[in-house]
């Protein structure tokens, strides 16, 4: 993969090398009609279940089947990599940390390491672009590496079109491997310092916002430090003014990882299966993703709200109401796996709690 250095000109947006988007088919309104039915017939006040029958009609759609079968294969992903950005002081935390948050999820002690096994979930970690070799993990771990860092989008692109697609094509792959060892729902998580600067500026460019109104303070930035933050983000959208190639956008102001990621969603949603996003990075993710393939959005549902208010206007856009909302913004996967017990039993009340009917005498 080629990160540029130094190079203030935008990527090219031009007809011989804008993207064609493919739009997705919907989740079966069928299932979804007979879910919502068979949950209005249970031995249950009409609507005592809440959000619960919604997110089980949801997934009846996506499998296509009412009831559908217990989530019991749910597999989870989480792309990281290093943002060229941070040199520009947006983040609290150095790029080192990346590396090192990555050892973790590996060994199993990292906050979504610790909360995927209690769930029984496996987690996949891919260096996409950590500004590291990370010689010490496995070599699955790196065997989708595409570079080190990309270029700091405040000043240059992330990365070139050529690369952008091979990130999304990389994304894609893994999504069809997991796919073929029997996911029936993807967690797709994120690591990388300054990541949620890229975020921002992607959802300020999708939804033609300014940056203040979608900045947050990231991984614990002060009220200064978020204002700065905030400039970072106004520049790097500045400089892709007049983009409207979905492709040229996520190559100008992304980031491999967010491109590997926003692939992987692509990639379940065009084989049918259901993806739960986490915080401010994937729902970012999921705006782009919809923009390269309209409909994808259906596959998706919002694992938590963060703070990060880009993420806010990001689920707003995609009609995505979160299923948690408890202050979280730890990343990596860690929201989305807390709430993924509630769309297990969203499944099971669908499937097991006896009709009214059954229980009336005749």
């Amino acid at each position: 993969m080629t990160v540029p250095s130094e190079q203030p000109a935008r990527v090219p947006d031009s007809p011989a090398t804008r993207w064609h988007p493919v739009p997705v088919p919907p989740p079966s309104e069928r299932a979804r009609a007979e879910a919502l039915q068979r949950f209005a017939a249970l031995a249950t006040p009409a609507g005592a279940l809440g959000r619960l029958q919604h997110l089980g009609a949801w997934l009846a759609a996506c499998q296509g089947s009412c009831p559908p079968e217990p989530l019991q294969r749910v597999r989870a992903v989480v792309p990281a990599g290093d943002h060229g950005v941070v040199r520009s002081g947006v983040s609290a935390y150095p790029a080192a940390v990346t590396p090192a948050m990555v050892r973790a999820l590996v060994s199993g002690v990292a906050g979504m390491s610790v909360l995927a096994a209690q769930h029984g979930v496996p987690v996949r970690v891919l260096d996409i672009s950590v500004d590291d070799d990370l010689a010490d993990v496995p070599a699955e771990v790196r065997a989708h590496k595409l570079g080190r860092s990309c270029g700091a989008i405040d000043v240059e692109d992330a990365a070139s079109l050529d690369a952008t697609r091979e990130a999304l094509a990389v994304g894609e792959r893994v999504a069809a491997e997991e796919v073929a060892a029997g996911a029936q729902l993807l967690v797709v998580g994120d690591l990388g310092s300054g990541n949620t600067t890229p975020a921002a500026a992607l959802v300020a460019h999708l939804l033609d916002l300014p940056a203040a109104e979608v900045t947050g303070p990231g991984s614990g930035l002060d009220e200064a430090g978020r204002a700065r933050k905030a400039t970072v983000v106004q520049r790097a959208v500045d400089r892709a003014a007049g983009v409207t190639d979905p492709l040229a956008r996520l190559a100008a102001l992304g980031s491999p990882d967010l491109a590997v990621a926003a692939g992987i969603q692509l990639g379940a949603a065009r084989a049918g299966v259901p993806v739960l996003l986490d915080g401010a990075i994937s729902v970012a993710e999921a705006l782009v993703a919809e923009s390269l393939a309209p409909g994808v959005r259906a596959w998706f549902a919002a694992g938590h709200r963060s703070p990060e208010p880009a993420q806010a206007h990001a689920l707003a856009a995609l009609d995505l109401e979160p299923v948690l909302d408890l202050g979280l913004r730890l990343g990596e996967g860690s929201g989305a796996m807390a709430a993924l017990p509630l769309l297990r039993s969203a499944v099971r009340l669908l499937r097991d709690v006896a009709l009214l009917e059954d229980l009336l005498p005749s």
